[in-house]
């Protein structure tokens, strides 16, 4: 039913094209978001309403590449995202190649409560199903990155997290063919390669991009080889544009395990897996349509595409089982997705005032298969199964359709007043279909039950998400805002079927619901000081969470068990604010341009109203009690320098609150401190950057893991090194 609904819209927008190509030329609106560039803020917040969304009343930050200093050829998260409050970031490996952030007592896990987005649309691996982002953006192609907090619902969809957009580069306006060139050598055998063309011919725009990356990695068994492609052209056909894009990306990394605690205290280089691998092939193209009707109407409409797979291969046993050989486990998932996205923005004149008005939809087909079962048993990546038509594990279909409409509107009352109601309305219908294994052995180990178990579920909802939000301009550049939206997140495909000695799940599991509360000020004091200070409130209604339980005598061993733990909160206080030291005493071009940026959070989150004694009143998990990260840089001429201090608190990864187990899957977080610094030097048209991470060598980790790359600890990198060469051309 939704490809036929998709056809039809496809026929729509395409008839509204060739209607646009018949009218006058009208000026298409830019896409730099923020009139901030000439004051030099290295993190501003959205402008109102924006291609075809409203984020009036809503927190966002505006992440802008080119101001921060930061070791973009490694996608180093502590840098990029380091005027973001309340981040909880995972380093699961040396060179970024899945980012994992989260917020607010939210799973930073491959970036999976955020509905993560490029240019605009959806490159998850299936945004309602299976919302984990195998792909990351290389930071050297980003112009910048867009994030809006939990109201962010209405417009993007349920997530509790928001969304974050990774907006990439385009060519040059003033020149048919520009080249950039960037080359970087790092630590353990660290090299980046990056290139990328573009310019403006005949009123088409164009830019291609590859990057090249590989490793040895600073741990033993973590080598990893990346290539990653992007290429985009635009063309204005009188008051239509009209964007196509492509990315591809492929990488194939060694992973080398998990820790126990004792382990990771004794060398945490260690690896204890050596027959561990991972593979991801990326392939997101789009097509988006942007029409200006008039001065008060626009429209924008995006179709697409995923059609991608990763498959990981290893022994997935607890961390303290040696890996004495034998067959591995593989689990095999493609992905195939289509989409379409469709806003209409109108201005209205209201109480002598212009409101906007948005109103939208969006279509979604995906068809996930996940297959689990063994491979070889060797060392090497062989991503193969070897009995493919009867596997060991498991083999399901996952069909999944979503429709939703949606509309918002800023509607201002006049001095400086506006308030912004929304509504989302949302149907979902998933399917499983497929077989799982049951197998039964003896005490000797011989088989005496084997059989396929073959499934076929059907489940669909609708319901509706609403949201008010309110802003208010003070005379003095200040702005208060505040939002209250409701969220939704629906159970994934792994909580439907999955096989992990680490990990169990609850057949009677269900989706969530909750809302999402912010209320701030921000803005600009004497034009040398930004800031943005909130108090937020997120309520979860039936939290999907991990707890800690024991597997049946005589070994009782340790596993999570993932279910609807209890309801729970997070509240807290979260404050960016960015000094230009120099600019408040003088304005003299000769004296060095010093600033100093301090990102601090207070956090806490409870599980409340539940009758499991082992979880009441206990911290939700992945929920830091204090992050703070401050910096200073300094820029002079050509020269550039700067350096960041993070602090992260101490916080648990299950609701149980357990120190440690024996499998280190469950445990603390402990507190931990690390530094980064980094310089620059620009003359000509070269660039020359230098850049060490973990800069007094500490030794900390941020998650533990129940599947791969672990189980268990996964150490953070050790102090590396790193110089790159830029030349623009």
């Amino acid at each position: 039913m939704t490809d036929r609904i998709l056809i039809v819209m496809t026929l729509i927008v395409a008839a509204v094209s060739m209607h646009a190509q018949r009218r006058d030329t009208v000026n298409l609106p830019g896409v730099d978001v923020n009139s901030d560039r000439s004051k030099g803020a290295t993190i501003s917040h959205a402008p109102d309403v924006e291609a075809g969304a409203i984020y009036a009343g809503k927190k966002t930050e505006v992440i802008r590449l080119d101001r921060i200093m930061a070791n973009t050829a490694t996608n180093n998260p502590r840098q990029v995202f380091a005027g973001v409050a309340g981040l909880n970031i995972w380093e699961s490996d040396g060179s970024g190649l899945q980012l994992g952030i989260g917020g607010r007592g939210l799973s930073p896990n491959r970036t999976s409560n955020f509905t993560t987005r490029q240019n605009g649309y959806e490159i998850s691996a299936d945004p309602l199903g299976y919302p984990e982002s195998y792909y990351t953006p290389p930071m050297e192609a980003l112009q910048r990155i867009e994030l809006v907090r939990g109201a962010a619902s209405l417009r993007y969809g349920t997530q509790f997290g928001g969304m974050v957009n990774f907006i990439m580069k385009d060519g040059a306006l003033d020149r048919p063919i520009e080249s950039r060139l960037r080359m970087t050598g790092g630590s353990y055998g660290f090299a980046n390669l990056f290139g990328q063309v573009g310019g403006t011919i005949d009123g088409t725009r164009y830019v291609g991009m590859y990057q090249y990356r590989r490793a040895d990695g600073w741990r033993q068994n973590s080598e990893y080889d990346v290539h990653t492609a992007y290429a985009a052209a635009s063309h204005a056909f009188g008051n239509l544009r009209v964007k196509a894009d492509y990315t591809f990306m492929t990488y194939t990394a060694h992973q080398p395990g998990g820790l126990t605690d004792r382990q990771f205290l004794l060398d945490a280089q260690e690896s204890m897996r050596s027959r561990n691998w991972f593979r991801v092939d990326w392939n997101l193209a789009s097509i988006t349509l942007d029409y200006v009707i008039d001065d008060d109407l626009a429209l924008r409409s995006q179709f697409f595409g995923n059609a991608s797979g990763r498959t990981a291969l290893g022994n997935l046993e607890r961390i303290n089982v040696v890996d004495l050989g034998g067959e591995r486990t593989m689990i095999d998932g493609t992905f195939r997705n289509i989409g379409n996205e469709t806003s209409l923005t109108c201005d209205v004149d209201l109480f002598d005032e212009q409101s906007t008005v948005v109103i939208g939809w969006r279509l979604f087909h995906g068809t996930t298969r996940q297959r689990q079962g063994n491979g070889s048993a060797g060392s090497d990546p062989d991503f193969r199964f070897l009995r493919p038509d009867d596997l060991e594990g498991s083999d399901y279909r996952f069909p999944n359709d979503n429709a939703a409409l949606f509309a918002e509107s800023v509607i201002r009352l006049g001095g400086g007043f506006a308030i912004v109601p929304g509504i989302r309305f949302e149907h979902i219908t998933t399917r499983a279909e497929g077989y799982y294994k049951q197998r039964v052995t003896d005490f000797a180990g011989n088989v005496i039950v084997d059989t396929n178990i073959d499934e076929s579920r059907t489940r669909s909802r609708s319901f509706v998400l609403f949201g008010l939000g309110a802003t208010y301009q003070l005379p003095v550049g200040l702005e208060l805002y505040g939002n209250l939206a409701q969220n939704y997140r629906s159970i994934t495909f792994s909580d439907l079927r999955i096989s992990n000695p680490n990990l169990r799940v609850d057949s009677n599991i269900v989706d969530e619901r909750g809302y999402t509360a912010d209320i701030g000020i921000r803005g600009r004091i004497a034009d040398v000081v930004t800031f943005d200070a909130s108090l937020f409130y997120l309520r979860y209604d039936r939290r999907i969470g991990q707890i800690l339980k024991a597997d049946e005598p005589p070994l009782y061993l340790p596993y999570r068990f993932r279910t609807n733990i209890a309801d729970a909160y997070t509240a807290g206080l979260e404050t960016v604010l960015e000094w230009d030291v120099t600019s408040t005493f003088t304005h003299d071009e000769a004296v060095p341009n010093v600033r100093l940026m301090v990102n601090a959070s207070v956090l806490d989150g409870r599980y409340i109203d539940t009758q499991d004694p082992s979880i009441r009143d206990k911290q939700v998990e992945l929920v830091p009690p204090y992050t703070v990260r401050g910096g200073i840089s300094a820029s002079w001429k050509g020269f550039r320098a700067s350096f960041l201090y993070s602090a992260i608190g101490k916080h648990y990864t299950d609701a149980t609150n357990a120190e440690y187990s024996a499998t280190a899957v469950n445990g603390a977080i402990p507190a931990y401190r690390v530094a980064d610094l980094s310089v620059q030097y620009a003359f000509d048209r070269f660039t020359i950057e230098g850049s060490c991470n973990n800069l007094f060598d500490e030794r900390y980790f941020t998650r533990r893991a129940d599947s791969y790359p672990g189980p268990g600890i996964i150490p953070a990198e050790a102090r590396s090194l790193f110089l790159t060469l830029q030349v623009v051309i």
